[in-house]
Protein backbone atom coordinates (compact mmCIF):
# COMPACT_ATOMS: atom_id res chain seq x y z
CA UNK A 1 0.00 0.00 0.00
CA UNK A 2 1.50 3.50 -0.91
CA UNK A 3 2.21 5.25 2.97
CA UNK A 4 0.33 8.11 1.31
CA UNK A 5 -2.60 7.28 2.03
CA UNK A 6 -2.18 4.02 4.48
CA UNK A 7 -4.49 5.03 7.67
CA UNK A 8 -3.09 6.41 10.50
CA UNK A 9 -2.16 4.17 13.15
CA UNK A 10 -1.81 4.74 16.86
CA UNK A 11 1.70 4.72 17.93
CA UNK A 12 1.52 3.59 21.69
CA UNK A 13 -0.82 6.06 23.30
CA UNK A 14 -4.13 6.25 24.58
CA UNK A 15 -6.79 7.69 23.06
CA UNK A 16 -6.60 11.40 24.52
CA UNK A 17 -2.98 11.85 23.96
CA UNK A 18 -3.50 10.60 20.26
CA UNK A 19 -6.14 13.24 19.90
CA UNK A 20 -4.07 15.82 21.31
CA UNK A 21 -1.35 14.65 19.07
CA UNK A 22 -3.41 14.83 16.16
CA UNK A 23 -4.82 18.28 17.05
CA UNK A 24 -0.89 19.54 17.56
CA UNK A 25 -0.70 18.14 13.82
CA UNK A 26 -3.38 19.95 12.69
CA UNK A 27 -2.00 23.24 14.01
CA UNK A 28 1.28 22.80 12.72
CA UNK A 29 -0.42 21.86 9.13
CA UNK A 30 -2.26 25.11 9.37
CA UNK A 31 1.46 26.83 9.63
CA UNK A 32 2.43 25.41 6.53
CA UNK A 33 1.35 24.39 3.07
CA UNK A 34 -2.13 23.04 2.29
CA UNK A 35 -2.14 19.30 3.46
CA UNK A 36 -5.44 17.73 1.99
CA UNK A 37 -4.04 14.25 2.41
CA UNK A 38 -2.67 14.59 6.34
CA UNK A 39 -5.52 16.42 6.91
CA UNK A 40 -8.18 13.90 5.38
CA UNK A 41 -5.90 11.09 7.13
CA UNK A 42 -6.12 12.87 10.45
CA UNK A 43 -9.99 13.45 10.23
CA UNK A 44 -10.75 10.01 9.29
CA UNK A 45 -8.59 8.88 12.36
CA UNK A 46 -10.95 11.35 14.96
CA UNK A 47 -14.05 9.64 13.36
CA UNK A 48 -12.89 6.38 13.78
CA UNK A 49 -11.92 7.05 17.35
CA UNK A 50 -15.04 8.52 17.68
CA UNK A 51 -16.80 5.23 16.28
CA UNK A 52 -14.79 3.12 18.82
CA UNK A 53 -16.47 5.31 21.75
CA UNK A 54 -12.45 6.65 22.32
CA UNK A 55 -13.78 10.41 22.58
CA UNK A 56 -14.91 10.99 26.12
CA UNK A 57 -13.74 13.54 28.43
CA UNK A 58 -13.76 17.34 27.45
CA UNK A 59 -10.48 17.66 26.48
CA UNK A 60 -10.81 14.68 23.86
CA UNK A 61 -13.83 16.53 22.51
CA UNK A 62 -11.72 20.00 21.97
CA UNK A 63 -9.02 18.03 20.40
CA UNK A 64 -11.12 16.21 17.80
CA UNK A 65 -13.09 19.54 16.91
CA UNK A 66 -9.49 21.34 16.18
CA UNK A 67 -8.62 18.22 13.36
CA UNK A 68 -12.02 18.38 12.21
CA UNK A 69 -12.57 22.34 12.24
CA UNK A 70 -9.42 22.27 9.83
CA UNK A 71 -11.17 19.29 7.51
CA UNK A 72 -12.51 19.83 4.34
CA UNK A 73 -16.04 19.00 4.08
CA UNK A 74 -19.17 20.43 4.99
CA UNK A 75 -19.42 17.29 7.17
CA UNK A 76 -16.18 17.41 8.82
CA UNK A 77 -17.55 21.40 9.86
CA UNK A 78 -20.69 19.74 11.36
CA UNK A 79 -19.17 17.12 13.30
CA UNK A 80 -16.76 19.83 14.43
CA UNK A 81 -19.62 21.95 15.91
CA UNK A 82 -20.81 18.79 17.64
CA UNK A 83 -17.33 18.28 19.22
CA UNK A 84 -16.44 21.72 20.47
CA UNK A 85 -20.30 21.84 21.72
CA UNK A 86 -19.58 18.78 23.51
CA UNK A 87 -16.55 20.28 24.99
CA UNK A 88 -18.06 23.24 26.57
CA UNK A 89 -20.85 21.37 27.77
CA UNK A 90 -18.30 19.18 29.73
CA UNK A 91 -16.72 22.36 31.03
CA UNK A 92 -13.40 23.15 28.54
CA UNK A 93 -13.79 26.93 28.39
CA UNK A 94 -10.98 26.97 25.50
CA UNK A 95 -14.03 25.33 23.12
CA UNK A 96 -16.16 28.40 22.81
CA UNK A 97 -14.18 30.10 20.15
CA UNK A 98 -13.71 26.80 18.48
CA UNK A 99 -17.61 26.32 19.25
CA UNK A 100 -17.95 29.62 16.89
CA UNK A 101 -15.55 29.10 14.35
CA UNK A 102 -16.99 25.53 13.62
CA UNK A 103 -20.18 26.65 13.47
CA UNK A 104 -19.28 30.00 10.89
CA UNK A 105 -17.51 27.34 9.07
CA UNK A 106 -20.44 25.07 8.32
CA UNK A 107 -22.21 28.50 7.91
CA UNK A 108 -20.10 29.68 5.17
CA UNK A 109 -19.63 26.04 3.64
CA UNK A 110 -23.11 26.02 3.29
CA UNK A 111 -23.20 29.25 1.37
CA UNK A 112 -24.71 31.13 4.26
CA UNK A 113 -23.96 34.54 6.31
CA UNK A 114 -21.88 33.86 9.37
CA UNK A 115 -22.88 34.30 12.87
CA UNK A 116 -19.99 35.44 14.64
CA UNK A 117 -17.73 36.76 11.67
CA UNK A 118 -14.47 34.21 12.17
CA UNK A 119 -14.35 32.97 9.17
CA UNK A 120 -11.63 35.39 6.60
CA UNK A 121 -12.55 33.86 3.24
CA UNK A 122 -11.14 35.06 -0.62
CA UNK A 123 -13.80 36.43 -2.44
CA UNK A 124 -13.54 37.88 -5.76
CA UNK A 125 -9.82 38.60 -5.26
CA UNK A 126 -10.22 40.24 -2.05
CA UNK A 127 -10.02 38.91 1.74
CA UNK A 128 -13.11 39.66 3.72
CA UNK A 129 -15.74 37.77 6.18
CA UNK A 130 -17.63 37.58 3.54
CA UNK A 131 -21.75 38.02 4.42
CA UNK A 132 -22.04 38.33 8.73
CA UNK A 133 -25.35 37.65 10.05
CA UNK A 134 -26.38 41.43 11.34
CA UNK A 135 -28.28 40.26 14.39
CA UNK A 136 -25.91 38.48 16.46
CA UNK A 137 -24.13 40.97 18.73
CA UNK A 138 -20.70 41.90 19.60
CA UNK A 139 -21.85 40.94 23.49
CA UNK A 140 -23.28 37.06 21.92
CA UNK A 141 -19.69 37.09 20.16
CA UNK A 142 -18.63 37.85 23.94
CA UNK A 143 -20.33 35.10 25.37
CA UNK A 144 -18.19 32.95 22.57
CA UNK A 145 -14.94 34.55 23.21
CA UNK A 146 -15.08 36.00 19.96
CA UNK A 147 -13.56 39.58 19.10
CA UNK A 148 -16.10 42.62 18.49
CA UNK A 149 -16.90 42.07 14.58
CA UNK A 150 -14.87 45.60 13.81
CA UNK A 151 -12.05 43.78 15.02
CA UNK A 152 -12.33 40.91 13.05
CA UNK A 153 -13.15 42.78 9.97
CA UNK A 154 -9.51 44.83 10.77
CA UNK A 155 -8.28 41.63 10.65
CA UNK A 156 -9.00 40.97 7.31
CA UNK A 157 -7.86 43.77 5.77
CA UNK A 158 -4.78 43.67 7.24
CA UNK A 159 -4.16 40.77 5.71
CA UNK A 160 -5.86 42.00 2.20
CA UNK A 161 -2.51 44.88 2.68
CA UNK A 162 -0.05 42.24 3.50
CA UNK A 163 -1.19 40.28 0.21
CA UNK A 164 -1.41 43.58 -1.40
CA UNK A 165 2.21 44.33 -0.17
CA UNK A 166 1.35 47.61 1.18
CA UNK A 167 2.43 46.12 4.63
CA UNK A 168 0.35 47.17 8.27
Amino acid sequence: MDDEFAPLEPHDETPSDELERLARETLEAQAGSTDTIGSRRRCQRVMDLETAGAVQDARDNFHAAWVLICGDTQGHYQLARRFARRATELGESRAWTLRAMAWDRWLVASGKPQRFGTQIIKQHGRWSLGPVEPSVSDIERALFAVPPLYVQQQRAEQLQRQESGLGL
